[in-house]
């Protein structure tokens, strides 16, 4: 919103600097962007005009004028195209200072003497307009210092103002802010009703209530639009930024600028019938003001007469019905419209427009008499015309209703950190047009007026008293709380330390996206219903992630691609299981490997990376809260998983994630041309650890015993080693697999495992009875159960 300083003062004038009124209202929350004067800096430019002008003897493009300043005639010569006698201009004289510390002296042009210089709007940077001299109303007063009569004392002040702010959209609006601010009285214009001077209506059908509930219209005749609009309102809409075209559209984007209204003047003699506000046929097409043509969605609302659309509502008129040098008659507009209806709509069509701008924010939707009475006014007095009844259509359940809002005292305090006075606080919410009556002790019910239509909650009149009040002179207070030690559990293990123990072992962490490509997520999860986003960033981005391992491939893919010859990745976060009805949001651990085992080096082999290494990360991973023996292995299958390298890991039966190699149909999918591991695990499941116990140390020797065991190559090791656990005793201190052999020498169908074990007693030595004992117990429950034997 950028608006006039001067016109501001008209309505509200606080005895303040320009400074401090801008840092006020920035403070207020109505942020200044700029603060441009109306004008350069210059002096001694009076008000001239030219009594007679003669083509210069040698310059086909000069002239030689008789300039008269009220009291002496000047020479001058000028070379504007404009130039002519009668004319009334900016004139100035020997001694006068132009912007950019020019001065006037006497020259000569072509051997003609010339005493002062005619000026343009930019040579005095009042405007860009540098088409030629700048034209001053004929009733200008010759002699007077024109920055007197232009008012160029003055500077055009541009808030920049949040999208719930609508009311401050007008002169109105800042006026009341202003008085809030400093207790200074409003002087509003007097708008009183224009009685009817003939009887002719043209009649009003709503056909779309619920998005115009409430329209004005209003007949006025016998317009005179050669009339040029008045110099004052030329001004001030110039200083807002609104250029000046013809007296009808200066006079309703006047009131657009001091009243908050935006509003519309059609040509009568272009209206077919009446006036219908509906919605556009799908298709239809209408030509706007600035000459383009558009094609109408069923869904945009518009105003019509009874053949043909004539203005997209709130938008932007049609070119056909526009007023014009021969409009003789007018129809003028004032509505109402539902913010919903108009929001998007002008940038739908490419377009966007100061009323756009404004029903788009929010419009008092009880002001549109009061505009239609104030624009029917100054049209009579600036055009002339006679002003018909004014015909209403307004639907009242359709229109907005607030609801009284309770504010406590102590509420109060306790959001701004302060005490504030209660008759304080009426004051500053009844300067804001707000009705205030005490409803007991402390407590007032507020009644939000139409114009304020982002007040619905206590909290907005605090935000309103805190911003009026001054934020800076809010008191600075630290919050106050007692902190009290939170009990840690001993046994868990945080993400922080899971992520430490990957770092170390060479992992780096990976951040994705937790929406992919559907083709993506059917590619990993083939035959899951993936929960897809009602308004994705795109059309890759639309599915949730049900897995964290997709993300992690296409990271591994882009790394692979730059020439990074090892790669370790890990990634924490959600995974989404299910559609809406039942969503599970499940936090997991996740990685993936490719590439060589060790970093380059010389010490270092160039072999690959296998499952074995990878299932070591894993185990650190498990064993880091003290209960790496609750987890088992167990062969599985994964979609994702090559069929011969995927393992199950569960715990006491639970399924606590997967590990193995990707498949590779999938990998010749994604491109991928090496091996590449991946794990994913729960990180529920992994918190959960074990406290350790001190177990007083044995001082008595160990015994071992190494067995070699035939076995089928189907059996897994675990189930093996989990027999031998069983079976071996409760001496039992320490159990290994050291060696794994199937070729030479043995039966293809059978394999060689080779294990050691030790004993300890904590009180005592232990015999060879004992422990031969031991060992055959273990190879008895072998033979019996996996008809295992010793290998010769």
């Amino acid at each position: 919103m950028k608006f006039s300083e001067q016109w501001l003062r008209t309505w509200v004038n606080p005895q303040v600097s320009r400074d401090e009124l801008v840092a006020r209202l920035s403070m207020a929350g109505l942020e200044v962007d700029s603060v441009t004067p109306a004008a350069g800096v210059f002096s001694g430019i009076v008000v001239g005009e030219v009594l007679s002008t003669e083509q210069h003897p040698d310059a086909d493009k000069l002239r030689v004028c008789q300039v008269s300043n009220g009291a002496e005639t000047f020479q001058v010569v000028c070379g504007a195209p404009n130039v002519r006698p009668g004319l009334k201009i900016p004139f100035a004289m020997i001694g006068a200072e132009l912007p950019g510390d020019f001065k006037i002296k006497k020259a000569k042009l072509r051997g003609v003497e010339s005493n002062g210089m005619l000026c343009s709007a930019s040579e005095l940077q009042i405007s860009e307009d540098n088409d030629g001299l700048m034209e001053l109303p004929a009733e200008a007063p010759v002699g007077q210092d024109i920055r007197a009569y232009l008012s160029l004392d003055d500077a055009s002040i541009e808030v920049d103002l949040t999208p719930n702010r609508g009311d401050c959209l007008s002169l109105a609006g800042l006026a009341r802010e202003v008085s809030a601010l400093y207790g200074a009285p409003v002087t509003r214009p007097t708008i009183a009703a224009v009685p009817a001077a003939h009887d002719e209506v043209r009649p009003v059908e709503v056909l779309a209530a619920h998005a115009c509930p409430r329209y004005l219209g209003r007949v006025v005749r016998n317009v005179d639009l050669s009339r040029p609009t008045p110099l004052w309102m030329v001004e001030r809409l110039r200083r807002a930024d609104v250029r000046s075209i013809d007296a009808a559209v200066d006079v309703t984007n006047y009131v657009m600028l001091e009243l908050g209204q935006p509003m519309h003047a059609f040509d009568l003699a272009e209206i077919n019938g009446g006036i219908r506000v509906r919605m556009a046929e799908e298709g239809e097409k209408l030509v706007l003001l600035d000459g383009q043509e558009v094609s109408l969605r069923a869904d945009t609302l518009v105003i019509a007469d009874h053949q043909r659309a004539l203005a997209i509502a709130g938008v932007m008129g049609g070119e056909h019905s526009g007023v014009g040098e021969r409009t003789r008659d007018l129809f003028l507009e004032s509505a109402f419209f539902d913010t919903i209806a108009i929001a998007g709509k002008a940038r739908s069509y490419g377009l966007h427009t100061d009323s756009s701008h404004r029903f788009e924010r929010g419009v008092d939707w009880q002001l549109a008499r009061d505009a239609m009475e104030r624009a029917t006014a100054l049209l009579l007095e600036v055009v002339g015309g006679e002003a018909g009844p004014i015909i209403e259509q307004v639907a009242p359940t359709q229109l907005p209703s607030v609801a009284p809002i309770t504010l406590r005292a102590e509420r109060v305090e306790q959001m701004l950190g302060l005490k504030m006075d209660e008759a304080e606080i009426e004051r500053l919410l009844v300067a804001l047009g707000l009705g205030v009556s005490a409803s007991g002790a402390g407590q007032w019910q507020v009644e939000v007026p139409s114009h304020r239509f982002d007040l619905s909650l206590e909290v907005d009149l605090i935000e309103e008293l805190g911003r009026l009040y001054g934020y800076n002179r809010l008191p600075v207070r630290y919050p106050q709380a007692r902190l009290a030690p939170q009990p840690k559990a001993e046994a868990a293990v945080e993400l922080p330390a899971l992520r430490r123990l990957l770092v170390a072992r060479g992992y780096q962490e990976a951040i994705t996206y937790s929406f992919i490509d559907p083709k993506l997520f059917e590619l990993f999860s083939p035959g899951v219903e993936p929960l897809m986003l009602a308004n994705p960033i795109s059309a890759d981005m639309a599915a949730m992630r049900s897995s964290l391992w997709p993300g992690l491939v296409k990271a591994l893919e882009h790394n692979l691609n730059r020439q990074q010859s090892r790669v370790r990745l890990f990634e924490s976060g959600l995974r989404f299981v299910g559609q809406l009805e039942g969503l599970k949001q499940e936090a997991m651990l996740a990685g993936v490997v490719a590439g060589s085992r060790m970093p380059e080096g010389w010490a270092h082999g160039r072999d690959g990376v296998d499952f074995y290494d990878v299932k070591a990360d894993v185990e650190a991973l498990l064993a880091s809260a003290g209960a790496a023996d609750g987890f088992s292995f167990v062969v599985g299958e994964h979609p994702a998983l090559h069929p011969g390298q995927t393992a199950r890991i569960e715990r006491e039966g639970r399924l606590v994630g997967f590990l193995g190699a990707i498949h590779p149909e999938l990998a010749r999918t994604l491109g991928l041309d090496q091996p590449a591991y991946l794990f994913e695990l729960l990180l529920s499941e992994l918190a959960e650890g074990r406290l350790p116990a001190f177990r007083e140390l044995s001082r008595f020797p160990e015994v071992r015993r190494d067995l070699a065991l035939l076995v089928d190559r189907e059996v897994p090791a675990a189930a093996l080693l989990e027999c031998i656990r069983t079976s071996a005793g409760e001496w039992l201190t320490d159990l290994r697999l050291f060696d794994v052999y199937h070729g030479k020498g043995i039966d293809p169908h059978r394999k060689s495992l080779a294990v050691g074990l030790t004993w300890q007693h904590p009180s005592r030595t232990l015999n060879d009875d004992e422990v031969g004992m031991a060992t055959e117990n273990i190879l008895t429950s072998l033979e019996q159960r996996f008809n295992a034997t010793l290998r010769k």
